[in-house]
């Protein structure tokens, strides 16, 4: 048996860890104070608190129980605080209330269970004043990822939260001007460098971002194409075009080289895709002169280089990315873009104008397979754009020249296409009056 001096140390070491044990949230055998929850919905909760967690972690509650608070002389004044809330808001504060109880900042990272909860439980902690919850939750929100729609909503909540809540926006603040240039010049480097077919997914992604960095929607361009920007994109452009005539040189060669014709053909549609799109970013920016003269000397071996391949698929849509460029190239001759002499102007007239002609049957009649499914999609305005296009161009013609073309189409078997009956009606009565007008 014991003597009655150990039973005695034992009592008090009893005592001394009861006192020492942590206090839980609804433990109603120690609790002191009620927090009574409420909505104007009728909700009414009652959770069995601490005076000494909420008075030390919470600016709210250690108003409500101080001396000063006003009703504090009150009878139970101080045994009960009645919170009210909106009803979306009553599991946030519950939440608030069990955080209060957590007793290292560590613990905290585990108890949010998402985006959105955090959030809900940021705005409570920040309403009642809970400082250690607020930094703990703009942590979490602050290193997290974030989907589209919860990303909307810190967009809606954070900035009326003030100082507390701003690191959680810089991942949305305004990027330097530096720093987007930067990102620009290397993104264009990367998009016109022709990387490996491995690489043709990021090659397409960076394309992708690169004409929505410059291009005016629902907000302003992410930057403005200055004399420094438009010089380097020139520069990327004319060495992927320089890359583009050695494969035009490599596929007329007769000469055997350890590249097979496939591979050829392959780099050749590459670089025509390559080439599409930087006629879409030269565009926008203005700069399409140098991209056109290239393209208007490069012509004939471009055709050549195409026509002489088998009918394939591959082909077909080698050629029909060949029309997309060529279309683009030529409107922006035909409509005064870019200024060139007549001769070169009459010349891809002539050029252009039958390889459209005997390539759209080719391209509509493999868009389809065997069983009627689209092989690939063709733009719907392309072939109409082509002829307006072809149109403009001839009537901007000597009316010789326009004569000798509108000739040669109605003795064509593809009359159809391109249909140059406008150019042929204004022919006519310029023609007509010609010499009428001359007179005056």
């Amino acid at each position: 048996m014991r003597n009655p001096n150990e039973l005695l140390d034992h009592q008090i070491e009893l005592e001394n860890s009861e006192m020492q044990a942590p206090s839980k949230i609804g433990d109603r055998s120690t609790s002191d104070v009620v927090v009574r929850l409420r909505t104007q919905d009728g909700r009414d909760d009652w959770l069995y608190c601490h005076s000494h967690i909420l008075i030390e972690k919470c600016k709210y509650f250690a108003d409500r129980l101080s001396d000063n608070w006003p009703t504090c002389q009150i009878i139970d004044s101080r045994n009960c605080v009645e919170v009210y809330c909106q009803e979306s808001d009553f599991d946030h504060h519950v939440n608030v209330l069990r955080l209060l109880y957590v007793a290292t900042d560590g613990l905290l990272n585990d108890m949010w269970h998402g985006v959105r909860n955090a959030l809900g439980i940021l705005q409570v902690a920040v309403d009642l004043g809970c400082p250690q919850i607020v930094t703990a939750c703009v942590s979490y929100l602050e290193a997290v990822p974030w989907e589209e729609g919860e990303e909307e909503e810190i967009i809606r909540i954070i900035p009326n939260m003030g100082a507390e809540a701003e690191p959680i926006l810089a991942r949305l603040q305004p990027v330097n001007p530096s720093a987007i240039l930067g990102i620009f010049l290397s993104a264009i480097r990367f998009a016109t460098s022709s990387p490996s077919s491995s690489m043709a997914d990021l090659k397409s992604s960076a394309q992708e971002q690169l004409e929505y960095m410059i291009t005016e929607d629902d907000d302003a361009p992410i930057l403005t194409a200055d004399d420094e920007i438009k010089s380097e994109v020139k520069q990327c452009v004319k060495r992927l075009f320089s890359r583009f005539n050695n494969i035009l040189e490599a596929l007329l060669s007769e000469h055997e080289e350890s590249i097979s014709e496939e591979e050829k053909m392959q780099l050749f549609q590459s670089h025509l895709l390559d080439l599409s799109w930087a006629c879409q970013i030269l565009s926008k920016m203005e700069i399409m002169r140098e991209f056109v003269s290239s393209w208007v000397d490069a012509s004939d071996k471009i055709i050549k280089a195409t026509e002489q391949s088998s009918r394939t698929t591959e082909i077909v849509e080698i050629k029909l990315k060949v029309i997309e460029v060529a279309a683009k190239v030529l409107e922006a001759i035909g409509y005064g873009t870019v200024i060139l002499p007549t001769a070169k102007r009459l010349h891809l007239v002539k050029l252009w104008l039958p390889f459209a002609r005997v390539t759209r049957p080719l391209i509509d009649s493999a868009t389809t397979d065997d069983e009627g499914t689209m092989t690939f999609k063709p733009d719907g305005e392309l072939w109409q754009s082509l002829e307006s296009t072809f149109v403009s161009m001839i009537l901007a013609l000597p009316s010789g020249d326009q004569a000798e073309i509108l000739t040669e189409w109605l003795e064509n078997q593809h009359i159809h296409y391109p249909d140059l009956t406008e150019a042929f009606e204004v022919w006519c009565f310029r023609s007509k009056v010609a010499k009428r007008r001359l007179g005056l």
